[in-house]
């Protein structure tokens, strides 16, 4: 008997050694709970407070779109846009509009506004072409710039005060093509709504501004030869109330999700 109760006590030792290793097992292959820090430095989480964009009127759309985003990421911006030709919105600025960021869609009038002291450094952000707008299945049979100076044809170009204007004309140049516009626009969806509603045959405007169009346009191409590459510019204000959420805004559309706005939106990336 005492060999049997030895025997028995060696048993249950065994067993509640292996009882403990188990649980020793367990516990080491169980992976710690890891709480994740906070994000504090991401753009979107400075995005707060009222802010007022000033904007090209050819950023109308990406611009929106980046709105509707931010809704989500930047829940608490208040953000106001004010799309129009850019030479008008930098006579608003300079003029003490209270507008806390600029975006230009070409670098000589952000300059004025640089070369005034209004705005801080200027960050280019996107870059567009050049295309011809005309009717759905282009009636008029329009291949590029030399047909835009037959006369039978009802053209309006954008003014050359606004960048669009002066890119059509260095295009027109490249192209040896004089054209007598039935009227100049201030900004180019002003020139679209001009063929989409039927008043005229053809206008200048961008490759992006004629993607928005959808089916009320169609679009013919400007070689590259002749076309003009727009560089836009944006700044923060230096008047700005908000400073903190313009700068957030900057960086969003140079390095955050406002580059994929743009790319979906037909523009070209900064570089």
């Amino acid at each position: 008997m005492g060999r049997i109760s030895k025997l028995f006590e060696l048993t249950a030792t065994v067993f509640a050694f292996a009882l403990v290793l188990g649980a020793c097992g367990k516990s080491s292959t169980k992976s710690p709970t890891k709480t994740a820090a906070p994000s504090t430095g991401s753009a979107s989480s400075k995005l707060t407070g009222s802010l007022t964009v000033f904007a090209a009127a050819s950023l109308t759309e990406a611009f929106s779109d980046e709105k509707t985003a931010l809704t989500t990421s930047a829940p608490q911006l208040s953000l106001t846009y004010s799309f129009a030709g850019t030479s008008a919105l930098v006579t608003q600025i300079q003029q003490g509009a209270p507008a806390d960021v600029f975006a230009s869609a070409d670098q000589k009038n952000m300059q004025k506004l640089v070369d005034a002291g209004v705005v801080e450094a200027p960050r280019t952000f996107a870059r567009n072409k050049l295309e011809i707008a005309v009717a759905p299945g282009n009636p008029k049979h329009i291949t590029g710039p030399a047909d835009l100076a037959e006369a039978d044809l009802r053209v309006v170009l954008v003014d050359p005060s606004v960048p669009a204007g002066t890119y059509s004309q260095q295009a027109l140049t490249s192209a040896g093509v004089t054209v007598k516009p039935k009227s100049q626009e201030l900004d180019v969806k002003s020139a679209l709504a001009k063929v989409t509603s039927g008043e005229a045959d053809a206008t200048i405007v961008y490759v992006t501004d004629v993607k928005a169009a959808g089916d009320k346009a169609a679009g013919v191409e400007v070689p590259d030869n002749q076309n003009v590459i727009a560089v836009y510019p944006i700044a923060v204000v230096k008047a700005s109330t908000h400073h903190g959420a313009a700068v957030a805004f900057v960086d969003e559309i140079v390095t955050g999700g406002g580059q994929q706005a743009l790319r979906t939106r037909g523009f070209l990336p900064p570089a």
